[in-house]
């Protein structure tokens, strides 16, 4: 699969989490999703004693609580939605601070923020714990197949380098004096978004030749 490459979201560390073998946190993880989807929405005893169990594995991680929280933002899109759903749901209406909202739609708002929350969570705590690599090491031995497993090496790959391909043509733009300050700016964006995917896409394929050249046949190799 290629050298090892380090990742934002991974926290470096030598405790019996970062330890264990990626597929079976892989397992755990998938285990722990399917056990907190399937959970009666109102059984909120239940969900503390999840939030409890994500505390404890992040406690013997030794990954600052901190350090998640801060890459927990990625939920906002779904507290968002959480916070709407009460006020466009139908059914029997209640009172929350003087307000009338959908008691059908709170619930499922609720239910939502708390079973979004602990997936974010647990996904983070994964990705803290676990070097990219080994991951990809562990949904291969999982039999994941190759092609999805090398999209995601790829991914993993040039992610930075399309982020700085992006952070340079930012600076092109603020050199020019361009900023982008209401919606008039934003066919100029549109344009560097395109012009992004378009060089994104050209290099994937230089990429494919060159693999294609060194003598690729459709499976990465070990070393």
């Amino acid at each position: 699969m290629g050298a090892g490459h380090g990742h934002k979201l991974h926290f470096h560390g030598h405790s019996p989490v970062h330890r264990a073998p990626a597929h079976l946190k892989i397992l755990a993880l998938l285990a722990f999703m399917i056990t907190v989807v399937a959970t009666p929405r109102d059984w909120y005893p239940v969900f503390g004693c999840y939030f409890l169990l994500i505390a404890v594995v992040v406690g013997v991680s030794r990954v600052p609580p901190t350090y998640l929280l801060k890459r927990a933002v990625v939920e906002v899109p779904f507290v968002f939605f959480a916070v709407l759903l009460p006020f466009v749901a139908t059914g029997p209406q209640t009172e929350v601070l003087g307000v009338s909202v959908s008691q059908h739609g709170l619930e499922a708002g609720i239910a939502l923020l708390i079973k979004g929350t602990l997936g974010v969570l647990a996904s983070l705590t994964l990705a803290a714990t676990t070097e990219p690599q080994e991951l990809l090491l562990g949904l291969e031995r999982l039999r994941l197949p190759q092609q999805l497993v090398q999209i995601m090496s790829f991914m993993v790959r040039y992610l930075d380098v399309v982020t700085g391909e992006m952070q340079r043509m930012k600076v092109a733009r603020e050199s020019r004096g361009f900023s982008a300050r209401n919606p008039k700016h934003w066919p100029v964006l549109a344009r560097s978004a395109g012009a992004l995917f378009i060089r994104s896409y050209e290099r994937g394929e230089r990429v494919h030749l060159a693999m294609l050249s060194r003598g690729y046949t459709g499976r990465m190799p070990k070393s």
